[in-house]
């Protein structure tokens, strides 16, 4: 059930929802002229009271499991997030109250949980905006030609702003601002950027070199990355010294993400959620329906049977299957995968999901362009039982203007521990070899390689199966349009 304390998100939500359908559609186009025994107007969607069927009513809930199922989770998040008191690193994971953010000075550790598919290429940063509550200032420092993009995105997942490298972002204060926020801009704010949802996420990505010197020489600009309620802002760039933030212990146990979405308490998070993102043009029937079944099972029990089962249901045969890489996106060569409409999935409900499931939280392709591996060459799992080898021919390692790196995953979508500490390789490491011939291969198995090659190790699980995750950070026009692509997996053993 909802809980009291999300500070008036429970009756914003019945506010919205109250407005956003209220309205009626015009029957004014009547060429067969039903008008008269119709009326002038037609009901926006099934008339309240009316009597359902449990069946019904399961088939419009496993339908909304789906397409709903990343929202869900940003208002859960949300709920969360409203309840914590100070910025913490909590098992490994950056955390904050709503509206501020929390960065971390050193790679993501093994054991974070909050965020499957991490990167150890970036130093993270994270932060839940409640926008319905205040605008919010984003602090930009100068980071030099240090590589960095912040990821802002609404409750759908989707980008709303742009600020990072490859926008030719300069050193400011920037604004966020809800969808009914009307005001002026302050002086000393850059630019104001309007999300359509009150809830969303704000990701800052800082690239850092694998080496002591840079993780010395990125403090500095690390302690200038803030975000803060817009009363707080002064035009003055303010400052905190990140690695003094508390560090706890991860909530739970387990090896995969924290479960955002339980499926029973599914509908009672989805009204709030669709209060906050409004229909998107052709999904005001969707809302309709949906509304109609929740509102139902509020009052039969039989109608909330039926739709927490179907919630089940659709959990374990429609969204768990979308944990896996290989079962959506756009077939390439070599079974790699990849996905084009990241941060603009719109109605892309399925890929929405589908993303959202796997590696949430995903840059729009600009940013970065992401390509997924669960099998080798021949279509056979990757697993701790055979040793791979990855080759990228002369000059054709991914293309990009900012960075790149390939990743292992163990079966949960998180680093499995190795005594190397080493959970990726690319441009972030100073030490790879090439070939004679000038390619680049990267040795991927759980056991040691020959002693020559073990600069290019990128160690495996040891048992189990994994999967690999390629990121082109600041993609060239090559990566983007698919002329380039992966090599394929190699199975040596």
């Amino acid at each position: 059930m909802l809980r009291k304390d999300t500070n008036g998100f429970k009756s914003l939500a019945v506010t919205v929802i109250a407005i956003a359908f209220s309205g009626s559609l015009s029957a004014s186009a009547d060429p067969i002229g039903l008008s008269p025994r119709w009326g002038a107007t037609m009901p926006t969607g099934p008339v309240a009271g009316t009597r359902i069927t449990s069946e019904y009513a399961e088939l419009v809930a496993r339908d909304a499991f789906l397409w709903a199922w990343p929202l869900v989770n940003m208002t859960n998040r949300r709920i969360k997030f409203s309840q914590l008191p100070e910025n913490v690193i909590s098992g490994g994971a950056p955390l904050a109250p709503l509206n501020q953010l929390t960065m971390l000075t050193d790679y993501i550790e093994p054991d974070e949980r909050a965020v499957a598919c991490p990167n150890q290429d970036v130093v993270y940063g994270a932060g839940l905006i409640a926008l319905d509550k205040s605008p919010v200032i984003i602090q930009v420092p100068d980071f030099g030609d240090r590589f960095w993009v912040y990821q802002i995105v609404d409750l759908r997942t989707d980008s709303f702003a742009q600020l990072g490298k490859m926008y030719g972002t300069q050193p400011g204060f920037y604004m966020l601002v809800g969808p009914d926020w009307k005001g002026d801009t302050p002086k000393g704010v850059t630019k104001v950027f309007r999300s359509s949802t009150n809830t969303g996420n704000v990701i800052p990505r800082v690239f850092q070199d694998d080496t002591a010197e840079d993780r010395k020489s990125i403090q500095s600009v690390l302690s200038g990355i803030m975000m803060y309620p817009l009363d707080q802002f002064d035009g003055k760039m303010k400052s905190v010294d990140w690695s003094k933030v508390k560090k706890l212990p991860a909530e739970g146990e387990g090896s995969a993400e924290t479960p955002w979405v339980p499926a029973k308490s599914f509908f009672d998070s989805l009204a709030v959620a669709l209060a906050d993102a409004p229909p998107l043009p052709g999904e005001e029937a969707r809302y309709a329906q949906v509304l109609s079944v929740i509102d139902a099972a509020k009052s039969d029990p039989k109608i909330r049977e039926a739709v927490d089962k179907a919630a089940a249901d659709a959990n374990e045969r429609l969204v768990e299957p979308l944990f896996e890489f290989r079962n959506y996106g756009l077939p390439l060569p070599h079974n790699w995968t990849t996905t084009s409409n990241n941060a603009a999935f719109g109605t892309d409900y399925f890929t929405r999901t589908a993303v959202a499931k796997s590696n949430i939280f995903v840059n729009a392709p600009i940013e970065t362009k992401y390509f997924y591996q669960d099998l080798d060459k021949d279509g056979k799992r990757l697993g701790a039982s055979k040793t791979y080898t990855v080759t990228f021919p002369k000059g054709e390692t991914p293309p990009v203007n900012g960075f790149w790196s390939l990743t292992l995953y163990n079966e949960h979508h998180f680093f499995e521990p190795n005594a190397l500490k080493r959970y990726s390789v690319g441009t972030k490491n100073k030490s790879l070899k090439y070939n004679q011939d000038g390619s680049l291969t990267i040795y991927v198995q759980a056991e040691p390689p020959k002693k020559e090659f073990e600069s290019n190790w990128l160690p495996a699980p040891k048992t189990g199966a994994f999967s690999l995750y390629i990121r082109a950070y600041w993609p060239k026009v090559e990566v983007t349009n698919g002329v380039w692509s992966p090599p394929a997996v190699e199975t040596n053993g």
